[in-house]
């Protein structure tokens, strides 16, 4: 009766990777994918990812390989914006590839901490 008791209150409890999706505000929509700060990434920004990835990723779903092009994703958004060349067609500018990369660190640091194989 107690163990049955407990598990029902430790259910309302958040456990430390809901709470950090709460204060990162990062949400898992089942049919849309990542919602980052209220940006739908894989609506949005996939067309980003695709450019920065070098085709590699158009998706932001797979976490473990967003994770593993990031560092490459990281130096091709720091060399735009160092020169200034922004690419016209996907609209980029100094500050939405600043906040493109806030995001990829959102999620990397979500996955660096709850869904990577430890």
């Amino acid at each position: 009766m107690f163990n049955k008791l407990k598990g029902w209150f430790d259910r309302s409890n958040p456990d430390a990777e809901s709470l950090y999706m709460q204060e990162q505000n990062i949400y898992l929509d089942a049919d849309k994918g990542y919602v980052v700060d209220g940006i739908v990434l894989n609506q949005e920004l996939s067309e980003r990812l695709d450019y920065f990835s070098n085709r590699k990723l158009n998706r932001f779903d797979n976490l473990e390989q967003l994770y593993l092009k990031s560092i490459l994703i990281n130096e091709k958004i720091d060399l735009e914006i160092a020169t200034g060349n922004y690419l016209k067609r996907l609209n980029n500018n100094e500050e939405n590839l600043k906040q493109f990369k806030h995001l990829i660190e959102k999620l990397n640091q979500y996955y660096r901490m709850f869904k990577r194989d430890k």
